[in-house]
């Protein structure tokens, strides 16, 4: 510990005995430690104003970092599901669109539908793809080997999308084949699995 004021004080004191009188110097030395100048609360309240500080650059980094989140959300696209129908026989069903629900600060979701052929009206073509529909549904469930197996195709211009599961290779091989002999299809994309 530092001292900065040090000083001595002297004393003269006079003893006296019934036998003789003296006379005793007395010297002290007194210090004072040094004050840093600083008070408790000084120092209380640079300590609180500190920690006020602190909290405010927290929360403005919070804060910072919820509107870029906002931000990044809002610029995202909107986004749609296209769910294919279940299959009917008998008639070809358009897709049904289930839109997610867009926050609030999203533009509403724009729903595009195919544009049609250059050839002209889609009326042919949606018959089309319902008669091969039909065939195919007929072939698989004439089929004894296949009606069992439960193999949905979906038919849109004329391609042809299988899906199931099947016990072999030769059964997927066997359902892909007489697909292909139905008159007007003109692709196959055979995505049946093989499983147990």
């Amino acid at each position: 510990m530092a001292y900065q004021d040090e000083h001595g004080e002297r004393r003269r004191i006079v003893v006296e005995t019934p036998n003789e009188r003296r006379e005793v110097v007395h010297s002290e030395q007194v210090r004072h430690p040094q004050s840093s100048g600083i008070s408790g609360a000084t120092l209380a309240a640079v300590v609180i104003a500190v920690i006020a500080l602190a909290a405010v650059m927290i929360l403005f980094v919070i804060n910072r970092q919820d509107t870029v989140n906002n931000n990044a959300t809002a610029q995202q696209p909107p986004q749609t599901i296209i769910q294919q129908p279940a299959q009917q026989p008998v008639q070809q069903q358009p897709p049904i669109i289930v839109q997610q629900p867009a926050p609030a600060t999203q533009p509403a979701p724009v729903i595009v539908n195919n544009p049609p052929p250059a050839g002209g009206s889609t009326s042919g073509r949606v018959s089309d793809d319902s008669t091969i529909q039909t065939a195919i549904d007929k072939k698989l469930s004439n089929d004894p080997s296949l009606a069992s197996l439960g193999i949905m195709a979906v038919v849109l211009n004329g391609k042809v999308t299988l899906t199931g599961v099947v016990k072999t290779e030769s059964q997927k091989a066997q359902v892909e084949r007489v697909v292909r002999s139905v008159k007007g299809v003109k692709s196959i994309d055979n995505q049946i699995s093989v499983g147990y």
